[in-house]
């Protein structure tokens, strides 16, 4: 793991815009309150974050997954690093309307890259029933998170800075009563979709974001080297009580080390 090319602001470096608040160690920046790892490739990535993922299951933690391209490496390595996630919970951050074993399925993912690996699977594993449609599904998972604490949750980024489910300039990101709600999709694949809201993701102590590869680089900067806002939803995904990571590799990092 290297740290990135950018220097702390009370050493002289930086951008001088608040991008680069503090180092610390050497190996984690604070950007508006987000810690940041840049590691030297996508399977450094998935290594750091797998760590992460053991760390919290072998604490029994209620873990969010995420779907897209970024994630499947680190869970493959977190069910070999630890094939007992009996004392954890999943669930999912945000889901399309599809069946389970369909190609485009975040569950699928999740089951062919971590929980067919594992030999004592989850405690609970509470997955978007997309398959019913965004409307009951929305409704039912909404309805299963009521009075759930989440202590882990794992994100990527768009390259347009959407996070879940939750896309630019989309009345969801206003959300404020809800725990899941329906979303239109914005890209491919354009099938309806299921979210987690703003304050639910939020709600967790542990929020963690995995990013990988050069076209994510200006979303990166955008949504961790800036102030919130509603053109990118990633940034405004904050633990409103605990800590914000971003683990990156170095094309991904790229706009926030210059």
């Amino acid at each position: 793991m290297v740290s990135p090319t950018g220097r702390s602001r009370e050493g002289g470096g930086g951008r001088g815009d608040g991008t680069f608040e503090r180092a610390r160690g050497g190996r984690a920046i604070t950007l508006y309150g987000v810690e940041l790892t840049v590691c030297p490739d996508a399977e450094e990535v998935a290594s750091v974050v797998a760590d992460e993922l053991v760390a919290a299951a072998r604490d029994g933690q209620a873990i969010v997954l995420t779907g897209g391209t970024s994630p499947g490496r680190a869970y493959e390595l977190a069910a070999h690093r630890d094939p007992d996630w009996s004392a954890a919970s999943l669930w999912w951050g945000d889901e399309r309307c599809v069946p389970p074993e369909d190609e485009r399925s975040n569950f699928r993912l999740a089951r062919e890259t971590l929980l067919d690996g594992l030999e004592a699977p989850p405690r609970e594993v509470q997955r978007i029933r997309g398959e019913l449609g965004a409307e009951g599904a929305a409704d039912e998972y909404d309805r299963l998170l009521s009075g759930v604490r989440l202590d882990f949750v794992l994100l990527g980024l768009g390259p347009d800075g959407h996070a879940a489910s939750l896309f630019p300039g989309e009345p969801t990101l206003d959300e404020r009563e809800r725990r899941a709600i329906p979303a239109e999709a914005r890209l491919e694949p354009f099938v309806d979709r299921v979210t987690m809201t703003v304050p639910m993701l939020s709600s967790a102590p542990a929020v963690v974001f995995i990013v990988t590869g050069e076209e994510k680089a200006e979303a990166v900067e955008h949504a961790f080297g800036r102030p919130p806002n509603p053109a990118t939803p990633a940034s405004l995904i904050r633990a409103k009580a605990g800590r914000t990571s971003v683990i990156a590799d170095t094309a991904a990092a790229a706009a926030l080390a210059s």
